[in-house]
């Protein structure tokens, strides 16, 4: 699960694995596999670094 935070300032937790693409759109827009679409305010590097932060966590 990666911390991402929605545009009104609510902080949520996302499935890293169900995420299908992140678009920036100027927003940051996060589509899962279920088709729900999420904007955010991180932008995409930021969120590829949390999830490659988390993945190293889960490996070790």
């Amino acid at each position: 699960m990666i911390k991402v935070t929605k545009l009104n300032g609510d902080v949520i937790y996302i499935n890293s694995n169900l995420i299908e693409f992140i678009e920036e759109t100027p927003d940051t827009m996060i589509t899962l596999t279920t088709g729900k679409k999420i904007i955010v305010k991180e932008k995409i590097d930021e969120i590829i670094d949390r999830i490659i932060e988390y993945n190293r966590k889960i490996s070790k």
